[in-house]
This record gives C-alpha cells, sequence and structure tokens, in this order.
C-alpha cells in the first residue's frame, strides 16, 4: 500500500474563504495558521480590481504625505484586525450559514488589505510594526465572541463595521485633498463596511450591551493613535 502523501500548507490554500468542512484538527491549525502568515507578514491578493486605478496620482508635500501614510497605516490595521475578528469568529462559528457570512466579509476585507497596502507602497510607508499584536488580539476577541453563540457573533460583526464606518468618515475629512487614490479606496472600503453590517444585522445579531461597545471603541481608539506612527 502506497503511502498517503504529506500535509502542506499550499494544498489548504483554498480554505481562506471556503467554510473548511472535512478538516481534521491538525488542518485546522494549519489553515488558521497559515491565515495569519498570510494577513501579517504575506501579500493576500484583492479579487476585485483597485477603485483608485484610474485616479491619477497627484504628487503631495513632505507634511501631507505623511500625514496621508498614517491614516492608510490605521486602515491597514483596521483590515488586519478585521481578518483576525472574523477567522476568530468562523473558527467556533455554530452554523454552516454564519460561518459561510464571516469569511465571505472576511474575503471583501483582504481586499481592502490588499488596496491599503498598496497606497502604504505608493505614499513609500509601510504596514504597522505591531500587526502580528493586533491580529491575535482581534482572533482571540474573535473566537470569545463565537463561543458566546452565533447572535453574538454577529452582533460583533456589526459593532465593529459601525465604528469602522464613522473612522473612515472622519478619514475622508482629514486627508490630504489632493489625495483622490486614498479618497477612492477609502470610499468604497466605507460601501463594504455598510453593507457588512447591515447583512449582519438581517441574518440576526445581537445588540452588544454596555459596556462592550465602549471598550470596542477605546480598543480602536489605542490601535489608531499607536497606528498612525507605528
Amino acid at each position: 500500500m502506497s503511502a498517503s502523501p504529506p500535509r502542506t500548507l499550499p494544498a489548504l490554500r483554498p480554505s481562506r474563504s471556503a467554510p473548511g468542512r472535512g478538516l481534521d484538527p491538525v488542518d485546522r491549525v494549519l489553515v488558521e495558521a497559515q491565515r495569519a502568515l498570510e494577513t501579517v507578514f504575506g501579500a493576500p491578493a484583492a479579487r476585485r480590481p483597485n477603485p483608485a486605478a484610474d485616479t491619477p496620482d497627484i504628487a503631495l508635500d513632505t507634511a501631507e504625505r505623511r500625514h496621508a501614510a498614517g491614516l492608510m497605516r490605521i486602515n491597514h490595521v483596521g483590515e488586519v484586525c478585521a481578518q483576525g475578528l472574523y477567522f476568530g469568529q468562523a473558527a467556533v462559528a455554530r452554523e454552516p450559514e454564519t460561518k459561510a457570512h464571516l469569511l465571505e466579509a472576511a474575503q471583501e476585507e483582504t481586499d481592502h488589505l490588499a488596496w491599503c497596502a498598496d497606497r502604504l507602497r505608493e505614499l513609500d510607508s509601510r504596514p504597522s510594526v505591531f500587526n502580528p499584536l493586533w491580529y491575535g488580539g482581534s482572533y482571540a476577541l474573535g473566537v470569545l465572541a463565537g463561543l458566546r453563540g452565533d447572535g453574538w457573533n454577529l452582533g460583533f460583526v456589526v459593532e465593529t463595521e459601525r465604528q469602522v464606518e464613522a473612522h473612515l468618515d472622519q478619514h475622508l475629512q482629514t486627508l490630504p485633498e489632493a489625495d483622490q487614490r486614498s479618497r477612492e479606496i477609502l470610499r468604497t472600503m466605507k460601501a463594504d463596511e455598510a453593507r457588512h453590517a447591515d447583512s449582519a444585522e438581517l441574518a440576526g445579531a445581537r445588540v452588544l450591551p454596555q459596556p462592550i461597545p465602549s471598550l470596542m471603541a477605546a480598543a480602536s481608539k489605542l490601535m489608531k493613535t499607536v497606528a498612525y506612527r507605528l
């Protein structure tokens, strides 16, 4: 009898957006490890075209470029956190429909992650050095939320997306006027986040009680303060 082929990470790549049924525990660990590595250290590919592709890249002065890069680094960190949160929630989701909803949202967040990374490179900047910490903390939060049940799972999606919408609005107001490429990316992201929240509400999300939303907002404020510079 011939030996079974060894498990390899490339064989598991389709599971980034698939529900992941039929995997044994070792494969599940490998899938989650690969997702983390791809998000934090890799270069996840967007499925959709960059919304800024046809927008002229107007030269910014040093201060404008530094400010735009700080804002786009915050948004990149936000997408890293979203990946960690949704993958953590999906790992323990009870219903296949909830898991599929979370992974589909995560795929669109992957688009956002890739677009923000592209813009950071164009601005001669880089992602946050603390991305492993942001991802790990968000993944743990996602698992804790998921263990409470799918209604809580979806409630975290709604609260997360509403808070992201709010800070995207702030960034659209404070970006340098000439930075239309960043604006096009953020406008598309904002529309996607609103749709994710609306879909989660329709799917049966629970309203998170205080102090959870306030604690999430405080953590987000800390993240934005640190990520703007680092």
